[in-house]
């Protein structure tokens, strides 16, 4: 599984509040629409700038506060390739394997807003093509790139009936 993109650069404790704006929780039952205001309190402007595939790129403790689990899936409802940050927050990690969204926990200092990206899931690594430096990241286990490419957990479970892992 490889991935290509540009960053979009954010800061430290990057809230689900950031990520779903708590004052359109009236949009919650209307997912392709508050997706168009994804990380909206963070940047005004990502939703309207980004490019299917891009990649969300934040420091420590993503997706942190309450368990909204529309926040991951409006971001992948938007079409951003992967969220890579240093650390996430514990339910939003879950939440986002349940829908299938890609994250990768890196070292995210050497990257830089609009830098373009390549990621090779497999391998374990992100390839900063604007800098020509290479960024490890520990390579996702084979069942979690079989989740990840059925849709995550939910898709997996309406697919195989029952856990099929192996």
């Amino acid at each position: 599984m490889e991935l290509k993109g540009k960053a979009f650069k954010f800061g430290d404790d990057i809230s689900t509040d950031h990520i779903a704006p708590g004052r359109l929780f009236h949009l919650r039952s209307n997912l392709p629409e508050l997706a168009k205001h994804v990380l909206e309190d963070a940047d005004p402007e990502f939703a309207s700038k980004m490019n299917k595939g891009d990649f969300v790129v934040a420091g420590n403790n993503f997706g942190l506060g309450s368990s909204r689990e529309h926040a991951p899936q409006i971001i992948k409802i938007a079409g951003v390739g992967a969220v890579l940050a240093k650390s996430f927050a514990r339910i939003f990690y879950r939440n986002a394997i349940n829908i299938g969204l890609l994250l990768i926990e890196c070292d995210t200092d050497k990257i830089d807003a609009g830098d373009e990206l390549e990621i090779d899931v497999k391998q374990g690594f992100v390839n900063n093509k604007t800098k020509n430096i290479k960024l490890p990241f520990a390579p996702l286990p084979d069942v979690m790139i079989k989740l990840l490419n059925e849709g995550g957990l939910i898709e997996h479970l309406k697919i195989h009936g029952d856990f099929d892992l192996v």
